[in-house]
């Protein structure tokens, strides 16, 4: 097997977070694979990175600018009052998403270590790059979802975008990866395919039917599974279709999410994958070699998750035939008992998948949708910039010369307002026109606060739970008692229906529509002064 140069990005710093005691993402497990590969001494074979951790601008080069800096701001102490008991950015204590300690901490190493990997592809420094770290699929733009924060696939994927023309995303984890999906779900620049649980199973969505919307439409490849998926019949779809996939689209790198809860025995997951049958799929994708990608993801049953990668990263190296079964001993020793091997033997499921054909026909209907696609998309050449149009023009900032508070809370109440220009017609309820004897006026009663609920699935549950929904344009109400709801965008300025605070040497306020027509100027008759 031919040798690839492999980067591999890892954090000493990753294993120190917590999602809580009892949660069931424990990052903790990216260390325990990292000390497996060292004591099978793997590292030395690869170019080993520490990469820098991404900045809340890289992050919105994806994510909105409001839910970054939420995540900057959130602690457990306040993540009821900025969530608004968990109406907004999908983040509550009572949720599949809690807001601990170096949240956003943790989210800028696992984002860094794909961004950097994807410049370490485009940059021809590395034909494999592994970042373990990485692979939180379901993150949202402006919302966290599964355990997932930030999705950095996304942010590493928008990289590889600056050089390549076309991307291949993979993703083999247990649960559809609703969050890279639908960033790309109307562009024909990147393929994603999707192999995964369906039916009733977190997060609901990723139907065969799903094929994308606009220009992407066909570029979306979803392959919904039942239970008890063993590794003859995964290969049995998963060959074929990659084949079929890399002739037609052709794209210029491959991005493999490897989530492990698909693997047998996982606490989240409903497959019967062995650590074999799992790895099969890094080792046909390497075969292809295109610039290649490998990402974590899932993997609630620790010891099996650390194996599985250590394994896989062997593979990426060509060196997994080499590896003794017999696990070496290494400071997290005792956590493989009873066996102590690196291994992960499939169960005792029923394979629901082959029974009525099922699974021939599953694979059937995915090869005749990408038939259908003709060619593989062109993208017009051009230059590549190398730096970014903030670093051109001087607009960022060093460490030493960031903008103070003021201008942050600024520009937070400047969006506030922007977005209150234009409400939607559905925060509204009904409209009445009355006659007062004055002329007519339009008068509009406002929905009951939390009377719309939106529906969300639990990874830990898979039922359907309906949260609140905040409504920002009701009036601020306090929250028992205390600050307003609206205290996230709070500058100290307060400001009301079509009134504007004036600041020209006198107290008091104007309306807005006669500080139009006078050009500013006082206007003691339309004032309203305070004395």
């Amino acid at each position: 097997m031919s040798k690839r140069s492999i980067s591999y990005f890892y954090d000493p710093d990753v294993g120190s977070y917590s999602y809580g005691s009892t949660h069931m993402m424990k990052p903790l497990r990216m260390r325990i694979t990292n000390e497996l590969l060292t004591a099978y001494g793997l590292l030395p074979k690869m170019d080993v990175q520490r990469a820098e951790r991404a900045t809340a601008e890289q992050m919105t080069s994806f994510h909105t600018d409001e839910y970054i800096e939420f995540l900057s701001k959130v602690t457990p102490e306040t993540v009821e009052e900025l969530t608004f008991n968990g109406a907004r950015f999908g983040v509550s204590q009572n949720w599949d998403n809690p807001a601990f300690e170096g949240l956003f901490e943790f989210c800028a190493l696992s984002a860094g270590g794909s961004v950097a990997a994807a410049k370490r592809l485009t940059s021809g420094a590395a034909d494999i790059a592994i970042n373990w770290a990485g692979g939180l699929h379901h993150a949202k733009k402006g919302e966290a979802s599964g355990f997932c924060y930030v999705n950095d696939i996304v942010l590493a994927i928008l990289e590889l975008l600056r050089v390549y023309p076309r991307v291949l995303y993979i993703d083999i984890d247990c649960h559809h990866g609703d969050g890279v999906e639908e960033a790309f779900y109307s562009t024909n620049r990147v393929m994603t395919c999707s192999f995964h649980k369906g039916g009733a199973f977190f997060p609901g969505t990723g139907q065969l039917k799903d094929r994308g919307s606009g220009v992407g439409f066909g570029y979306a490849i979803n392959v919904p599974f039942k239970d008890g998926l063993s590794d003859q019949a995964f290969h049995a779809v998963f060959d074929p279709i990659m084949e079929k996939v890399m002739e037609i689209f052709q794209p210029s790198a491959v991005v493999l999410q490897c989530g492990s809860d698909s693997l047998a025995g996982d606490r989240l997951g409903c497959f019967n994958l062995t650590m074999q049958g799992h790895a099969h799929c890094v080792q046909h994708m390497r075969k292809y070699n295109v610039p290649l990608m490998l990402v974590g993801g899932g993997g609630y049953t620790v010891k099996n998750a650390a194996r599985t990668w250590t394994y896989e990263t062997a593979c990426a190296l060509g060196v997994e035939h080499e590896l003794d079964p017999r696990l070496p001993y290494n400071d997290f020793f005792e956590w493989f008992a009873p066996r102590y091997r690196l291994e992960v033997a499939e169960g005792n499921l029923e394979d629901l998948n082959i029974k009525n054909d099922s699974l021939k026909v599953l694979r059937d209907e995915v090869l005749q949708n990408l038939n259908e696609l003709k060619a593989a998309p062109s993208v017009a050449l051009q230059d590549i910039p190398r730096e970014s149009v903030g670093d051109h023009l001087g607009l960022t900032f060093s460490e030493s010369d960031k903008p103070d508070d003021l201008d942050k809370r600024l520009a937070q109440h400047s969006r506030f307002v922007y977005e209150l220009q234009e409400p939607e017609r559905s925060d509204y309820g009904s409209e009445e026109d009355s006659d007062d004897g004055s002329g007519s006026s339009r008068r509009r009663t406002r929905r009951t606060r939390n009377s719309r609920r939106t529906k969300k699935m639990s990874i830990l549950t898979n039922e359907w739970e309906e949260t609140p929904t905040f409504d920002c344009h009701e009036p601020h109400e306090p929250i028992n008692g205390g600050r307003p709801r609206r205290q996230f965008f709070e500058s100290g300025i307060v400001w009301q229906i079509e009134r504007v605070p004036v600041v020209g040497g006198y107290k008091g306020s104007i309306n807005i529509h006669h500080a139009m027509e006078n050009g500013g100027q006082r206007d003691d008759v339309e004032m309203n002064v305070d004395d």
